[in-house]
């Protein structure tokens, strides 16, 4: 989930049925997320319609493969329609509530399907866009990619599997992104090991004419990874991170957040100084519960199995619109956008451990 995008009012099952254009080429069924004016930001009737979808193609022996992609220029998907679900909570409804049990059924079915699902990652991929491609088995960045989970930034944790697959990049590179809520492009993308394979946007068209044209053989991964191999590279130089990666393993790593900040300030770690002074001013913009929550929550997912670090998250969620500071957030910046959250506790320093610590309590799967 993000904050970036709203949409106007609720709409039929009619209209959304265009939200999402499925349609079937060279036993390739191709997905489009279409909604371009907003960002391709997804609605429960979307994920239902992308879940439906996938369930009728993962049964057709005509279907070897999946492409998933968002319609416009601009974005893949910026993530969960956020105005919706605040405005369901708001009025006594439970939207937000069906809206995680299947947005996060359907990217773990991604992570599960059967057959190879190549996701083209062009614009922005920000929280539940990620939840999306994460699971894929091919996902392909360009130039216009920026990858996020920036649900701090709105007092909320990075959901949609954010849990296990952050955790799981080298280092504390996953815990500085999650903690931060940063957007990073495409060289970063692939020395997280958040994408696979880099393509310059404008050979995207080419791309689609060559799926149009690929022979299939007895493995439809490998038909695929051969088309991208032709085409595509999979690392890209000057990764920003990988210069940095010294001074956020040390930060990243201490044991709470305001430790993070204090050391951020007062610590140089190589020729770091600026970018550590920008996070420690980025960080106190954030909401200090959030990050607290989210700092717990990755250390908690590196030792969980995906079905595991999907329960935590729901469990986190179920308290999350009562107890944690997304209402408020969306509030500040989607609502009133007056852009001055009221935060609680307001600052890192009044964060209290308990109860930091309640929001797991009854979480029992092992590994916790």
């Amino acid at each position: 989930m993000t904050a970036q995008v709203s949409s106007p009012g609720t709409q039929s099952m009619d209209a959304t049925q265009n939200e999402v254009l499925a349609e079937v080429r060279n036993h390739i069924g191709h997905l489009t997320l279409n909604r371009p004016a907003g960002l391709n930001a997804i609605t429960l009737d979307m994920v239902r319609l992308l879940q439906r979808q996938l369930d009728a193609w993962a049964k057709d022996p005509q279907i070897h493969a999946v492409v998933l992609r968002g319609a416009g220029e601009k974005a893949f998907c910026a993530g969960g329609d956020i105005r919706s679900l605040y405005d369901s909570f708001k009025n006594g409804d439970t939207l937000h509530e069906a809206f995680f049990v299947e947005e996060y059924a359907l990217d773990l079915a991604i992570h599960h399907y059967r057959k190879p699902v190549l996701a083209l990652m062009d614009g922005f991929v920000l929280g539940g866009g990620m939840g999306l491609v994460q699971g894929a088995d091919l996902r392909v960045v360009t130039e216009k990619s920026r990858l996020a989970m920036p649900e701090v930034g709105i007092g909320y944790f990075p959901d949609v599997g954010g849990s296990y697959f952050l955790p799981r990049i080298p280092g504390e590179l996953g815990i500085y992104l999650g903690v931060s809520g940063v957007q990073i492009r495409a060289a970063d993308a692939l020395y997280c090991g958040l994408a696979d394979w880099y393509l310059d946007s404008a050979k995207l068209g080419a791309l689609d004419e060559q799926l149009d044209q690929l022979e299939w053989h007895d493995t439809p991964l490998k038909d695929l990874q051969g088309l991208l191999a032709l085409h595509a590279v999979q690392q890209l130089p000057d990764a920003p991170l990988k210069a940095l990666r010294p001074a956020i393993d040390h930060f990243f790593a201490l044991s709470d957040v305001p430790s993070m900040v204090e050391q951020l300030r007062e610590v140089t770690v190589a020729d770091s100084h600026e970018w550590a002074l920008a996070t420690a001013d980025l960080l106190q913009s954030r909401s200090p519960l959030a990050m607290a929550v989210t700092l717990e929550m990755l250390r908690r997912g590196r030792h969980l199995s995906l079905e595991d670090c999907f329960a935590l998250e729901l469990h986190l969620d179920r308290q999350w619109f009562e107890r944690g500071d997304l209402i408020e957030g969306v509030r500040a910046l989607l609502i009133d956008k007056d852009k001055t959250p009221r935060w609680n506790p307001p600052t890192l320093q009044a964060l209290d451990a308990e109860h930091v610590a309640s929001f797991f309590t009854g979480f029992d799967r092992s590994g916790s």
